[in-house]
């Protein structure tokens, strides 16, 4: 905690001595004041409810799509040929870039939001989850053969444990993409959440309200990124045991 606290406190000195104007960048008390300020009359619960509302529609559309996807492609040959070669190309697209098309699409409403948020969140999950299952040993499978499992009880218990260390991994990637997504396309014709918050402050010079904003958005990046690592401990305790055994 040493280098936060300095890096704060020379902030505050650089602030209070003129060094670094408040026009340019608000000091930590001012920010810590307008926090306080914005979350006893509402502003900031109301746009904190907005966003996570968009972040966790755009989250369960895009992980059922991009799980969904991996489990096909890595299971099958003839649908990784169709699957893949496509998804490799839309995961170098720029997220700005697919603005445009989806306002032209869907309008100015929540769904491009909504859509925005999925696509960011589909595509590393797809990928480590096709990773996962592909990196299955060969030989779990000739087992599976040998024990007469179906389809299903092969997906169930051989593939699905396998590759969840590396889908988890992909829904680490995929919840800090959600929120990257999600500051974009708040600031593209909203009316309301975190990236309005932080646009219309932009436009009044409140560089406190901003980083007011982006603070919030980084908590719950390491909120959630918090819960994938305790459902990670808990998912992968066989992997620990095993590893000390």
């Amino acid at each position: 905690m040493i280098s936060p606290i300095l890096i704060v406190a020379l902030w505050q000195l650089a602030s209070g001595t003129g060094i670094l104007p408040q026009r340019l960048l608000a000091s930590p008390f001012t920010t810590l004041t307008t926090a306080i300020n914005i979350t006893r009359d509402g502003t900031l619960p109301h746009a904190i409810a907005i966003s996570l509302q968009r972040a966790a529609i755009g989250f369960v559309i895009g992980a059922v799509l991009g799980i969904g996807l991996a489990l096909l492609a890595g299971l099958s040959v003839v649908a990784e040929q169709i699957i893949d070669p496509p998804l490799q190309m839309l995961r170098t697209l720029p997220f700005y870039g697919l603005i445009p098309l989806l306002i032209l699409w869907f309008g100015i409403g929540e769904l491009p939001k909504i859509v925005l948020v999925a696509f960011g969140v589909a595509i590393p999950l797809y990928l480590n989850t096709f990773a996962g299952i592909r990196g299955v040993d060969g030989k779990l499978a000739e087992l599976a053969r040998v024990q007469r499992l179906s389809k299903v009880g092969l997906v169930r218990h051989i593939v699905l444990p396998g590759a969840l260390p590396q889908a988890l991994v992909g829904l680490r990637q995929s919840l800090g993409i959600a929120w990257l997504a999600l500051i974009v396309a708040e600031q593209v014709n909203a009316d309301a959440g975190l990236g309005y918050l932080i646009d219309n402050a932009r436009d009044f010079l409140r560089t406190d309200v901003i980083l007011v904003g982006l603070l919030v958005y980084s908590l719950l990046g390491l909120l959630t990124d918090a819960v994938v690592r305790l459902i990670e401990r808990k998912a992968l305790a066989w992997r620990r045991d095993f590893l000390a055994s």
